[in-house]
């Protein structure tokens, strides 16, 4: 079983020269703006002024809004500091393993202000997901790795196609993320429950009890 609880951390970069401090502070602002006024309600003025450069230095970086969305996107989502804490998780089992991969995830998206969520409903709305699909095409050899991973732990698993297995654990934890955000309040979903531990329950074992 895992020893002491892994934390997201991410490594001090080096000094960045002068273009990156003012890409790095446009993207920053961005973000800011696009959680707090949308996509379509930012403009690049918006972006411009916030940050303190010309409308006509953006270009120098990005050629146009969505292009800083994209960046923005990727810079803030949680897969940054999630990968590593997932890579260092010692647990050798099946369960132990899914139940912190989970955990973790929780407190990169719930956790510490984080506001990917309003980026991500912006990137299904505004772009169809095109942004997201880069990210997971990208992302994909690292994240099939993890799952064939799976087979190396303990505990017995069906045959099922690793694909197959990461798209329904993807779409409960999905499902999960979006009810939370627009449902957290309503009093269906305000009790304190540890809604991420009775997922993994589920992904694992199905509603069904075993037959006596």
């Amino acid at each position: 079983m895992s020893g002491e609880r892994r934390t997201l951390e991410k490594a001090e970069p080096e000094a960045p020269g002068r273009g990156e401090v003012t890409r790095a502070r446009l993207i920053e602002t961005a973000y800011t703006l696009f959680c707090r006024k949308g996509f379509h309600g930012t403009s690049l003025r918006d972006i411009a002024d916030e940050a303190g450069v010309a409308v006509g230095g953006i270009y120098n970086h990005f050629k146009d809004k969505e292009a800083i969305f994209e960046a923005v996107f990727d810079a803030y989502h949680p897969y940054h500091a999630l990968l590593p804490a997932v890579r260092a998780i010692d647990d050798d089992t099946v369960e132990g393993f899914l139940r912190e991969v989970v955990r973790l995830l929780g407190e990169s998206v719930l956790g510490g202000g984080s506001q990917v969520m309003p980026l991500l409903f912006i990137e299904m709305v505004e772009f169809q997901g095109r942004h997201l699909g880069r990210l997971f095409e990208r992302l994909a050899p690292t994240i099939l790795g993890f799952v064939n991973s799976l087979s190396q732990r303990k505990g017995r698993l069906r045959a099922l196609p690793p694909k197959v297995l990461f798209r329904t654990f993807m779409s409960l934890l999905v499902g999960f993320f979006v009810t939370e955000l627009l449902l957290k309040d309503s009093p269906l979903f305000r009790q304190k429950v540890n809604w991420l531990d009775g997922l993994v329950d589920i992904f694992l074992h199905g509603i069904m009890a075993p037959e006596a």
